[in-house]
């Protein structure tokens, strides 16, 4: 998986739309670090079910 993936937006959008879509999601889960996109991707996915293509699509394109 590529390290280099950059954010699309204002991060705190991101979140409230995430969190509107996937209400089981906490705000623990959606903890973002920059340069560990991969741990945020595998804790959305874990938690959502949904494929990380799909995930890195709404985040990263």
């Amino acid at each position: 998986m590529s390290t280099k993936l950059k954010l699309k937006g204002n991060w705190n959008e991101l979140k409230g739309k995430l969190k509107a879509k996937y209400g089981e999601l906490t705000d623990d889960d959606l903890m973002y670090v920059e340069g560990q996109e991969d741990q945020l991707l595998g804790r959305l996915q874990k938690r959502t079910g949904v494929a990380q293509d799909e995930l890195k699509r709404m985040l990263f394109e």
